[in-house]
């Protein structure tokens, strides 16, 4: 197939951790023809949708990992695959991308599917199943955010587009910050802030389970750095092997099959104790720490479906 990759730039990637990359190694490994291009470079163009880059080709060599071909314009309707994988914030530049690549459908297979990716963002989708998920609040009026704190005590405070663990603050019922904090988030955005009760179970990490096409394929524990509340990996967290529990699978068994329907086909949870926090389909990671604990190509777990899909 002809898969072109809408990505951040290759360069700058870690070989070992990036998913994006072990996505474009097991397309390659398989036969299929790797074309790159950064978001910047997708346009519309009287009707058709065009992306300026580069042919590409991987290899597992840090800082010698892509070779590029000559830059090109291409039309993007020409390829079997294109993959929607740049990094947030999920800002009016991301939607942007969402609704180009859209309108490559149904000739064009786009993963995740751009339609549902801007209609779940992370934070958001967890609201369908308010059985599965901490208390949550999602407000700007700060005495709304107040009296929930009231309410709950022990409350975690984030972005609602924020990722990477960006601006989570964890804010005791001792802590006097909120309203500053308030003031700091609303004074350079106008999203609105995300509030949920604090779980203390985060100490013993935040789990990451994959699932493909709707479907669960295996877990990492991403455990906190010494004095911090994030377990993200970007801030420090480490990843640990783990399993999934007999909640992870009642979790899976509710929200994959909405996933599933949606053209959802990578997609990563956290879940911290018996509870759902986020659902992350915009460009979601764990791949290689997965493979590397559990000895299963999920790589090719999501090709197979990929594959499955355009046949």
């Amino acid at each position: 197939m002809k898969v072109a990759i809408q990505m951040d730039p290759i360069g700058s990637v870690n070989i070992e951790a990036d998913s994006t990359f072990r996505i474009a190694e097991e397309a390659q490994a398989r036969g299929h023809s790797l074309f790159y291009y950064l978001p910047e470079r997708l346009s519309y163009q009287e009707g058709r949708i065009m992306a300026r880059g580069q042919t590409l080709t991987v290899r597992r060599e840090q800082g010698n990992h892509a070779d590029l071909g000559p830059m090109e314009e291409v039309d993007l309707a020409d390829f079997d695959v294109v993959w929607l994988r740049q990094d947030p914030p999920f800002d009016m530049f991301y939607i942007t991308t969402t609704h180009l690549l859209e309108r490559l459908s149904p000739g064009t297979l786009v993963v995740n599917d751009p339609f549902w990716v801007r209609n779940f963002p992370e934070k958001l989708l967890v609201l369908n199943f308010p059985d599965l998920t901490p208390p949550t609040a999602i407000a700007r009026d700060l005495e709304t955010i107040k009296a929930f704190r009231a309410k709950h005590g022990d409350v975690i405070v984030k972005p609602l587009y924020g990722n990477g663990g960006a601006g989570v603050f964890r804010i005791t019922p001792e802590d006097r910050n909120l309203a500053s904090l308030h003031e700091m988030f609303t004074g350079f955005s106008r999203e609105p802030l995300i509030v949920q009760k604090f779980l203390p179970a985060v100490s013993k990490g935040d789990k990451r389970v994959i699932l493909v096409d709707g479907e669960p394929v295996g877990a990492i524990n991403r455990v906190p750095a010494e004095g911090e509340t994030r377990s993200n990996m970007h801030v420090g967290g480490r990843p640990e092997k783990v399993g999934l529990t007999d909640r992870d699978l009642e979790i899976c068994a509710k929200i994959g099959p909405l996933l599933k329907e949606r053209g959802q086909i990578f997609v990563g949870i956290d879940v911290i104790g018996d509870w759902l926090t986020e659902i992350n389909v915009t460009s979601p990671t764990g791949i290689q720490e997965l493979e590397r604990f559990d000895g299963v190509n999920i790589a090719a777990k999501i090709w197979e479906a990929i594959e499955a899909r355009r046949a």
